[in-house]
């Protein structure tokens, strides 16, 4: 998270310079969207060289990476080119497959939307993709793999070259001179049974056309559902995670996380259950829940009221106490009525290296350190302009908006998203004022805002700050008011360089810095 070296502490981060990259699936103007384009979920896989999206029509979209490839080779073979090879990264489409479609549970009168809630990626093996896709009930293993494509080269064929392929197959048949009746059948069959035989000459039938069917140098794509993880959920699914064992994953809904292999489809084990004997006596929800990125033993759940419990499965098989309760204080004279509305966890990541946890709840971004559970090491204020409209948002159900956050694999910037399709980046390095605005198009509008921070006791590595990161004007980048309807809610950070994909409504948009 913090520069090593002491020249460089002392220097302040210089903040990144974003620029536009790619988009697909842009709308034209006054083009209408369907429901079923509009994006669900994005996330990268580890080496960051395809990118997966999922949609409310329950398709999953791939993307693969395209300018690596292209600058194949040794360091001095690329420096003695003419051309420069810092050129921004680049994907290109690679395919496509239904993964859910709509269900109905007859026994509790429910339809399951086909809607990708959750996308991971698992490790890859002998060149084929796998990775792991939810909708509200249903998890699927999904396998995706180049196949050589089989022609038919030759249809009509003569005997003779029918021959060099292998035996013809109408020779191999009978031509036993056994009675025969007139409709076919064989009187000295053995069981009792008709058999019907016909009668070929000796040498087949030499005007009989075979395909030859051959190998040839094109490939497709096939998507092969693996395993169907069904049945272990009796609310919606808000997040699915791989382990770093590469055997397992867990699934969380509202009130239980599952523990799955993922060889084994029909039997999962319920390592959290919220759920108290009455439900009148339930005071919070699972939010979201991630496993660390290194220890296969931890993992980590947010909840509906701001906390993050932090669990080791080696304790016991049912994990109802955790190690370490991450909450912050509640000041009491600012207690009102949406307090826990707007306190509630929409999503949690793990840093690369497992130090720190970043966490979004609908004003603010929190950064945590897991050895120091009395608060955030760093808060960046998000929606603090959105205070005073906090009846209209409850209203209009926007307050209820779940916004995903992520971080850079270096873990010096963090990123979420907001209203009118605009994301913000911070800096999370030491001494860092970085609050950089954009909104998700082909000429985002960089706004930097330099944010005052506020140090306070050094508890760690990383000083506590409080990060005020807000404006207070109610408007966008281009000067109007924040339009509810568009907003951006799901964006994925590239795992080893500075590349942001958002998504805004049906259209993927990429930036480099």
């Amino acid at each position: 998270m913090l520069d090593g070296g002491e020249g460089t502490a002392a220097a302040t981060p210089q903040p990144l310079e974003w620029k536009f990259s790619q988009v697909f699936g842009e709308r034209t103007a006054g083009e209408e969207v369907q429901e079923v384009d509009i994006i669900s979920a994005i996330e990268f896989d580890r080496t960051g060289d395809h990118l997966a999206t999922g949609d409310r029509g329950g398709r999953v979209v791939l993307f693969e990476r395209t300018d690596a490839k292209d600058h194949g080779g040794h360091r001095k073979d690329l420096e003695m080119m003419d051309y420069s090879i810092s050129r921004h990264p680049e994907f290109r489409y690679k395919t496509e497959f239904q993964s859910h479609e709509p269900e109905f549970d007859y026994l509790k009168s429910l339809e399951i939307e086909e809607k990708i809630n959750k996308i991971r990626w698992c490790q890859t093996a002998n060149g084929a993709l796998f990775l792991l896709s939810s909708n509200d009930k249903t998890i699927k293993f999904w396998k995706v793999q180049e196949k050589k494509v089989k022609k038919i080269c030759d249809f009509y064929v003569d005997l003779s070259r029918a021959m060099g392929n292998g035996p013809v197959v109408c020779s191999s048949m009978s031509t036993s001179s056994k009675p025969c009746m007139e409709n076919g059948g064989c009187n000295d069959s053995p069981f009792g049974y008709t058999s019907i035989e016909t009668s070929l000459p000796s040498g087949g039938i030499p005007s009989l056309c075979l395909p030859v069917v051959v190998n040839s140098h094109e490939t497709s794509l096939v998507a092969k559902c693996r395993r169907i993880y069904a049945h272990a959920h009796d609310y919606h699914i808000n997040s699915i995670s791989n382990n770093s064992d590469g055997e397992t994953f867990i699934s969380a809904d509202d009130l239980r996380i599952n523990l799955w292999n993922l060889e084994i489809s029909n039997q999962s084990f319920n390592i959290v259950d919220v759920k108290p004997a009455n439900m009148e006596d339930l005071t919070e929800v699972i939010t979201s829940a991630e496993f660390h990125p290194t220890h296969c033993n931890m993992l980590a759940y947010s909840s509906s009221r701001g906390s993050i419990r932090l669990i080791d499965m080696r304790q016991s098989a049912l994990c109802d106490t955790h190690s370490k309760l991450f909450e912050e204080q509640e000041v009491p004279a600012s207690r009102s009525f949406f307090t826990e509305i707007i306190a509630s966890i929409s999503d949690i990541k793990f840093a690369k290296d497992g130090r720190y946890i970043l966490s979004r709840d609908y004003m603010t971004l929190k950064l945590w350190d897991i050895n120091m559970d009395s608060g955030p090491v760093a808060t960046f204020q998000v929606h603090e302009n959105l205070r005073p409209k906090l009846c209209d948002l409850y209203e209009n159900d926007s307050i209820f908006d779940k916004f995903e956050c992520c971080l850079s694999g270096d873990g010096l910037h963090v990123a979420t998203g907001s209203y009118s399709n605009m994301f913000r980046v911070f800096g999370c390095s030491e001494g860092s004022t970085e609050a950089t605005t954009l909104e998700a198009s082909k000429n985002p509008i960089r706004r930097q805002v330099q944010t005052p921070t506020r140090p306070s006791k050094s508890l760690g590595p990383l000083p506590r700050v409080l990060r005020r990161g807000a404006d207070t004007s109610g408007v966008d980048v281009n000067g109007s008011a924040f339009d509810f309807a568009t907003k951006l809610l799901h964006l994925s950070w590239h795992p080893t360089e500075n590349l942001l994909a958002c998504a805004a409504s049906n259209s993927l948009y990429m930036y480099y810095a």
